[in-house]
């Protein structure tokens, strides 16, 4: 009786499992409808009625990556960009040679670690990168640092541009004392 049972069981399974599997004739089927529908469907072109008349009146901004140059260095005359202002010093062992006025601030952390990591990588793309610190005890990755506010623009977008789409949030910190 108990081999009738494990038997009936062992029947049950098979036929559960067995028609469970996906075949993969139906999906070929189903792909191949897809695409047969997406072929056969005609493609509609809208004109645009108004375009005679409102012609002059629009125009059309490309959208393209961050300008990498500068055409002209009076573009920042102009510019008023806010900088956060901060009282901050060199982090342990980092040279006070190198921080000036206005810098470019690439990551702020709490970890010395993730700051070192960034800083590291940085020095190894070529930059003069340091930590420094601020009353909060915020950890600043500074790239680059400048006596003038143009030039720490010219910096920040260059580098945004290099790096783009990553390192975005770049900013300007003007250091006071």
């Amino acid at each position: 009786m108990n081999k009738i049972w494990l038997l009936g069981a062992a029947m049950c399974m098979i036929l559960a499992f067995g028609s469970c599997k996906p075949k993969q004739s139906a999906y070929k089927a189903a792909y191949e409808q897809a695409k047969e529908r997406e072929s056969a469907a005609p493609v509609e072109v809208f004109e645009d009625e108004f375009e005679d008349e409102f012609e002059d009146d629009f125009e059309i901004a490309p959208v393209s990556k961050p300008r990498t140059d500068i055409e002209e260095e009076s573009d920042y005359d102009d510019f008023n960009v806010t900088t956060r202002q901060e009282r901050i010093n060199p982090y342990q062992g980092e040279s006070t040679a190198n921080l000036r006025r206005y810098s470019v601030v690439i990551g702020s952390f709490r970890n010395n670690t993730n700051a070192y990591s960034l800083r590291d990588r940085m020095q190894r793309d070529g930059y003069t990168a340091m930590v420094a610190q601020n009353e909060m005890g915020m950890l600043r990755v500074i790239v680059s640092s400048f006596d003038s506010k143009r030039d720490a623009l010219y910096s920040r977008d260059a580098f945004r541009s290099k790096y783009y789409p990553n390192f975005q949030d770049a900013w300007i910190l003007e250091r006071y004392y």
